[in-house]
């Protein structure tokens, strides 16, 4: 009985640091307040936890865990069976609102995320896994990378998301509108295959220009200089 008391009150008390440092940050967030919304003493906290930074880390490797066995489910199949995606809305839209908090607050911890969430899509999009196609790209690390930023990024901004459509993004009832929408986006051609390689040879221009032993085009403000510099003809 007793280790279900102590693995129910350390639940709790990570619940609540996953609220508090949501809402105030790590900063901002304390071990007293942390453990007035866990309903417990500090003492308890630091004994399950030891210090903040400690319970932070645990709170990252959580809500880690949860996304991580959310997104991989999902591609497994879990994004056609409602009773899924139902759990799995209640269970990582919230950590999503700490998620969102910890990569503005720029720690150390969200630079692990990131790291850890790139690496995650880059396996997984090389895996071959049902209803997900290999990407048509010779840098499959910059792909992932993007598609986790293009996803972070809807997090961090959800509050100008949530004003756009019309509802919370990170509650079960705003999230299905910016997931439909979502959806769209990822099975829409928006770029004729010539506008794409036009736009790829260009950058593929640039870069050699870039990389050749010859002067590098001048910004404006830095053609203006050197004409100043040039003796009069």
């Amino acid at each position: 009985m007793r280790d279900a008391e102590e693995l129910t009150a350390r639940a709790r008390i990570r619940d609540a640091a996953l609220r508090e440092f949501a809402e105030r940050g790590v900063q901002g967030a304390t071990i007293r307040g942390i453990a007035r919304a866990a309903g417990v003493s500090p003492g308890l906290v630091q004994h399950h936890f030891g210090s903040k930074e400690e319970l932070r880390r645990a709170c990252d490797e959580y809500a880690m865990e949860i996304l991580k066995g959310t997104k991989i489910e999902g591609l497994r199949g879990g994004m056609s069976n409602p009773l899924f995606l139902s759990t799995a809305m209640n269970t990582a839209l919230p950590l999503q609102r700490y998620l969102a908090r910890a990569l503005v607050d720029g720690s150390q911890g969200a630079a692990r995320l990131f790291d850890d969430m790139v690496e995650l899509s880059e396996e997984l999009l090389d895996g071959g896994l049902p209803g997900v196609s290999r990407p048509k790209t010779s840098d499959p690390h910059g792909y992932a990378a993007v598609i986790t930023g293009m996803t972070f990024g809807l997090i961090v901004i959800h509050e100008h998301m949530s004003r756009a459509l019309g509802g919370d993004t990170l509650t079960t009832e705003g999230y299905p509108r910016l997931a439909r929408a979502m959806l769209d986006v990822l099975s829409d051609d928006l770029l004729a295959p010539e506008v794409i390689e036009q736009a790829r040879t260009a950058l593929d221009a640039v870069e050699t220009m870039r990389g050749t032993a010859g002067p590098r085009i001048p910004t404006s403000d830095a053609a203006a200089r050197k004409a100043d510099s040039d003796p009069p003809a």
